[in-house]
């Protein structure tokens, strides 16, 4: 059955492509969604910063991407957008719910 217009193999690997390329680009600026909850205290201040410079680097590799294959660029959009829809939601609940439960940090510094 085809999938948004598409019957082909490749459309599914190009949408995984698409997602894991922003969930890896804001990891790499960051760290994880259970680090940054459980440091949110020390890190609140420059969290959001670096998930938005990994945010903003994920569009551009996604874009360049997609302006590339017009075969699969409906797959590599769909993917990198529902990759960094969800991935920045992790963060922002990470350092709400951070704030807002304390606890002990897992870092010294």
């Amino acid at each position: 059955m085809p999938i948004m217009g598409s019957d082909s193999a490749g459309f599914g690997v190009a949408f995984m492509v698409g997602a894991g390329l922003i969930a890896e680009l804001i990891a790499k600026a960051c760290s994880s969604p259970q680090t940054a909850y459980l440091n949110a205290e020390k890190r609140a201040d420059s969290l959001m910063f670096w998930v938005n410079i990994g945010l903003v680097e994920g569009i551009l590799f996604i874009g360049i991407a997609a302006a590339c294959d017009k075969k699969y660029r409906t797959a590599i959009l769909a993917g990198g957008v529902l990759e960094a829809v969800i991935t920045y939601g992790e963060y922002v609940y990470a350092k709400e719910a951070g704030l807002r439960n304390g606890g002990p940090s897992t870092e010294d510094w």
